[in-house]
């Protein structure tokens, strides 16, 4: 890989690994947002720097003419993970909730088999799939029965995974030739419109913080507008798929920035967990050198 692809590998590791300390800060009930009003404000911002690129790519029409895809994209991808996601951080950590989601490709791969690829009985493939479960299993075990993290807020992150997981899948096999840009932009604008009553309804009574502005700020620029423009400059080089391989060191960023910035404790659920999470979903997303 080139250095401007190892500089973009690094960037959108990054810019989706910081998503978590951002929603955190933002969903603070004292000080902050509502989950709904969060996911609002996120999708307006990308939406606002996506949809100018895909208009002149020229790819909005063809976009909105997928739009029952692109419509079924937006509530697997964003309009119901984003609120699982805002919901459950405001009982867990930034980094546990980073870790759960580093289960997409375990789910992916799983999704996959189902739609006839043969490859995922590949033993490294198979391999990777139980050691990803055994992760998840050690860290919903081990965070519920210490009273680390709240079992409910575990099951909507890990249930936002699987959206995530099978709403790529499905929108890149419906809409092959559109640009990842232009769906996304059209999916975040439909996610705004969505939650823009819950938005007026639920707008905070209380004063907000400077740090929650600023999350929702470093949320929608960063890790929703720009981290999307980054990843697909990224798969220009090395192919989503590969691209897709960014997701380990989202996981490693989010826990590391909680932990130094908003002094999460490293639980023994995530030092047992995240290994076997990571290498877990790595070899059951990685295929046979002969496929």
């Amino acid at each position: 890989m080139s250095r401007r692809g190892w500089f973009l590998f690094i960037l959108v590791g990054f810019l989706w690994g910081i998503p978590y300390l951002f929603i955190k800060v933002a969903v603070d009930p004292q000080n902050g947002f509502s989950p709904a009003t969060v996911v609002f404000l996120r999708t307006a911002i990308g939406a606002a720097i996506l949809l100018p690129i895909a208009i002149k790519q020229k790819q909005l029409i063809p976009a909105i003419k997928g739009i029952k895809y692109v419509g079924f994209y937006a509530v697997l991808e964003m309009i119901g993970p984003w609120i699982l996601i805002g919901t459950a951080e405001q009982k867990i950590s930034s980094g546990l909730a980073g870790l759960l989601v580093a289960s997409v490709p375990i789910w992916a791969t799983i999704f996959a088999s189902m739609r006839g690829d043969k490859t995922v009985w590949h033993h490294t493939r198979l391999i990777g799939i139980v050691l990803g479960f055994i992760g998840l299993i050690a860290v919903v075990g081990i965070e519920s029965i210490t009273g680390s993290a709240d079992p409910l807020s575990i099951a909507m992150v890990l249930v936002a995974s699987i959206g995530y997981s099978y709403a790529v899948m499905m929108v890149q096999s419906a809409l092959p030739h559109v640009s990842g840009i232009a769906i996304n932009a059209v999916a975040m604008a439909m996610t705004a419109l969505f939650y823009l009553p819950f938005t007026v309804v639920q707008w905070p009574t209380h004063e907000i913080s400077n740090e929650a502005i600023g999350a929702i700020i470093g949320l929608g620029v960063l890790s929703t507008g720009a981290a999307f423009v980054a990843f697909f400059a990224l798969a220009a080089i090395i192919g989503v798929a590969r691209g897709s391989l960014v997701t380990y060191l989202n996981t490693a960023f989010a826990v590391v920035l909680g932990v130094i910035i908003l002094n999460e404790p490293l639980t023994v659920g995530i030092l047992i967990g995240l290994p076997l999470v990571l290498i877990g979903s790595y070899l059951a997303s990685r295929k046979p050198a002969a496929q």
